[in-house]
């Protein structure tokens, strides 16, 4: 094995545990879209099912379907709504739409009263995103003719917050009150608000369900401070190969770095191909032994180098830690000049998988 993913579901689960105690009046889902943001939402979803969970979601009905064998009994909803021509594929595997547009609460409807039954969805209005959701047109029409929603059980009204990780953001208040005025013109149901982010932000921005994703998997909710959550994966891989390299002599496509000293250098079996971003190039670093490594050079698509100049207990066998407590996801996002989001969802599939807690 040259490289290796690990990932501690018990700290997922302690991260689900730790957002309850942040929003003790309201439930809170797991958000396990994109394969639980590349941490493998078989695996993931199952675990926090495990621990109490009720309500997840995905982004894909795809991604739902996949999950409901896996998750009898409990709310899986998807967040890109009602796709066209399939409401009878949602209703047939007991998906949960969220609608956001009248098109779509009107062909939910309409599959509910094919079926003679009421069916379950969340409505979402959109309150500044512009992308999905109600928008003030769709809402004005829903909520003129609220028969339109009689055919469906509404589960909850939800919006998606903008810049909840900017807490100072005016756009935020902007937003709950928006929300507000639009949930006084709908009929009566649960709300919710909160992202990871979001559930941070105060009393104000609490509800019946808040929507945890990236913290649940160790990205930092509070950008700037401490991180509340954990980080439950590790990502290493072994050194290849070790080369000495004089000084004057480039490493790596393009001579981007050059060797100012005689130099050590290590390669390991990861690249963009793998999700370790070519944005890394000459700017991150890896840890060996509680130290770290700089990378040097060009992220290639399946090598990348390090120099370990500095530190001779490397040798040909060593484990570099790419990804893990010492390098966060957030530090290494940093370095891309990229998201949390982005490094977790870029992990590659050919890193073999192992899984602890579960």
């Amino acid at each position: 094995m040259i490289a290796e993913l690990r990932i501690d579901l018990d700290i997922i689960a302690a991260n689900w545990r730790l957002l309850c105690n942040r929003h003790p009046g309201g439930a809170v889902a797991a958000v396990v879209k994109a394969d639980a943001y590349g941490l493998g939402a078989a695996q993931v979803a199952p675990r926090l099912l495990r621990e109490g969970c009720r309500h997840f979601f995905t982004a894909h009905p795809a991604e739902a379907a996949a999950l409901r064998p896996l998750l009898p009994g409990v709310m899986i909803g998807v967040l890109n709504g009602l796709w066209p021509g399939e409401a009878g594929e949602y209703a047939a595997r007991d998906l949960v739409p969220v609608l956001g547009s009248a098109r779509e609460v009107e062909a939910w409807g309409a599959e509910a009263r094919r079926l003679g039954r009421r069916l379950p969805a969340l409505l979402h209005v959109d309150t500044g995103m512009n992308r999905l959701g109600l928008d003030a047109r769709d809402l004005d029409l829903i909520a003129n003719e609220p028969e339109r929603l009689a055919s469906i059980e509404l589960l909850a009204i939800m919006t998606h917050l903008v810049s909840a990780e900017q807490p100072e953001n005016p756009f935020n208040q902007r937003q709950l009150q928006r929300f507000r005025a639009a949930c006084a013109r709908l009929p009566a149901a649960p709300r919710s608000i909160a992202n990871s982010s979001g559930m941070f932000l105060g009393p104000d921005f609490a509800s019946d369900l808040a929507r945890p994703g990236a913290a649940l998997y160790g990205v930092n909710p509070t950008p700037g401070r401490p991180s509340p959550v954990t980080v439950p994966l590790r990502l290493r891989a072994k050194v290849l190969q070790l080369r000495d390299v004089p000084a004057g002599e480039p490493v790596g496509y393009n001579g981007i770095w050059t060797a100012q000293r005689p130099s050590r250098i290590a390669t390991i079996a990861v690249g963009y191909a793998d999700g370790y971003l070519r944005s890394l190039s000459n700017a991150a670093e890896a840890c060996f032994d509680g130290r770290r490594v700089p990378l040097v050079g060009r992220v290639s698509m399946d090598l990348t180098t390090f120099d370990v100049t500095d530190h001779p207990g490397i040798g040909p066998d060593s484990w570099l830690e790419l990804i893990g407590p010492a390098v966060t996801p957030d530090q290494l996002a940093a370095w891309a000049g990229t998201n949390g989001y982005e490094i977790l969802t870029s992990l590659g599939a050919r890193y073999p998988r192992a899984y602890g807690g579960a």
